[in-house]
């Protein structure tokens, strides 16, 4: 983030409002990320804020599922089988997205980055976690039941999210709802295997990039940051509940019509690509 890109303490809660509530929500927070910015006249904050920014709501991941975290810890330590799969499941299905980020690590922070191509991901991404959620409606599977190579297909669906506008939780709910793995242990595993990859590309884009980021304010990521955790655990909480008892159709449905809006005001030329 170049240093003409400075931005107030205002912008900064915005957009870490922005992180916090589209982080976990199935429409993918990079796009709005670029999104919101533009409709309000501001310049793009870039693929390193977005990646710093995403420790906010990891943190608030780690805080929400700590007894989970702390018990896959205990088991992988007493060589307990079912936790001992479910870390191995999730370093193999960390791999493609750490792959795929540094093989198009320019694609994804410029030419993908612009609106046309995040309102079609938005929108073809949505359509097939719409297919996906039929499936979803008639699954039985619950997390104990997610094997390796469950965490390796879903895995490889979460690299789609390097796609700005695919979301991450949209397309690894998309991959488990496929493999038969009802809503609730989808979006739960969805959210433990992004750890790892989250964790590092943001810790990566903060060394990377801290002398731009310093640059232009570090008060102002600081706030970003803590606001994306606060609101992050939130939505999350929120998430789940909402889960247990319906589908991910409405944010579908939200996806396909930001997407027209978008393309409508691209079209008009009331926004540039």
């Amino acid at each position: 983030m170049p240093p003409e890109t400075a931005m107030g303490y205002g912008e900064a809660v915005v957009l870490g409002g922005v992180q916090g509530v589209t982080e976990f929500l199935p429409i993918s927070s990079t796009a709005h990320l670029r999104i919101v910015p533009a409709l309000l006249g501001w310049s793009d904050p870039g693929a390193a804020f977005s990646a710093v920014i995403q420790l906010g709501t990891t943190l608030a991941l780690i805080v929400y599922f700590r007894a989970e975290i702390a018990r896959l810890a205990r088991g992988a330590a007493a060589r307990q089988p079912r936790e001992l799969r479910l870390l191995l499941g999730i370093a193999l299905g960390t791999l493609p997205i750490v792959v795929g980020g540094l093989l198009f690590k320019d694609a994804i922070a410029g030419e993908l980055r612009t609106l046309d191509k995040i309102a079609a991901a938005l929108a073809g991404f949505g359509m097939l976690l719409a297919v996906a959620d039929r499936f979803a409606a008639r699954a039985r599977r619950g997390q104990d039941a997610i094997g390796v190579r469950d965490a390796v297909l879903v895995g490889l669906a979460q690299a789609c999210a390097l796609i700005p506008g695919a979301s991450r939780s949209g397309t690894t709910m998309t991959g488990a709802f496929f493999l038969g793995i009802e809503r609730g242990a989808a979006a739960r595993f969805s959210f433990l295997l992004s750890l790892p990859a989250v964790s590092a590309a943001g810790f990566y884009e903060l060394w990377k990039e801290r002398a731009a980021l310093g640059a232009a304010g570090l008060g102002p990521l600081i706030v970003a940051t803590a606001v994306s955790g606060i609101v992050g655990y939130v939505c999350l909480d929120g998430l789940l509940r909402f889960l247990r008892t319906r589908s991910v159709l409405p944010f579908v449905v939200y996806r396909v019509a930001l997407a027209a809006v978008l393309a409508l005001l691209l079209a008009r030329g009331m926004l540039t690509r």
